[in-house]
């Protein structure tokens, strides 16, 4: 067999069917579009806030507009889990930021720490970050490491 004997099978391929070519074409003149009215125009029904005295389709749905704000001082954290600890850390090793920064585990420098308690700890580590969850604090101290919070 060769590329050229490739072929498709047979009835997957179908013409696409031309109208408006004439009235022997059996889709010509108004080609299935009826006389008149907005269905018969070329570009139509393209928006959706235009439906003819209809409520319009954004209107119909039932979100919430204009309601709330987002906090301007919400504050991000830099989400750092055990697991990933265990395998960038050896055991007496210090984490604080600039640690974690250096180890290419934050996503945004400037944002402050939380360590989570996905995963194990098997070796003692110095931890000073801003923020510890309290299974993370307990793995970390049962594992004969510290914890300390910096502001």
């Amino acid at each position: 067999m060769k590329l050229h004997d490739l072929i498709p099978n047979p009835g997957s391929k179908k013409n696409r069917k031309r109208v408006g070519r004439g009235i022997s074409a059996g889709q010509g003149k108004t080609a299935g579009r009826g006389t008149k009215g907005e269905g018969s125009r070329s570009g139509q029904g393209g928006h959706l806030y235009r439906q003819g005295g209809n409520l319009p389709f954004y209107r119909r749905l039932p979100f919430m507009r204009g309601e709330g704000f987002t906090p301007p001082n919400t504050v991000e954290y830099n989400e750092i889990n055990l697991d990933q600890l265990s395998e960038a850390f050896k055991a007496n090793e210090e984490v604080s930021p600039e640690a974690l920064d250096a180890a290419r585990l934050l996503r945004d420098a400037r944002n402050p720490v939380v360590i989570l308690g996905r995963g194990e700890v098997t070796v003692p580590l110095k931890v000073r970050v801003h923020r510890v969850s309290a299974g993370a604090k307990s793995k970390i101290e049962a594992a004969g490491g510290s914890v300390e919070f910096i502001a």
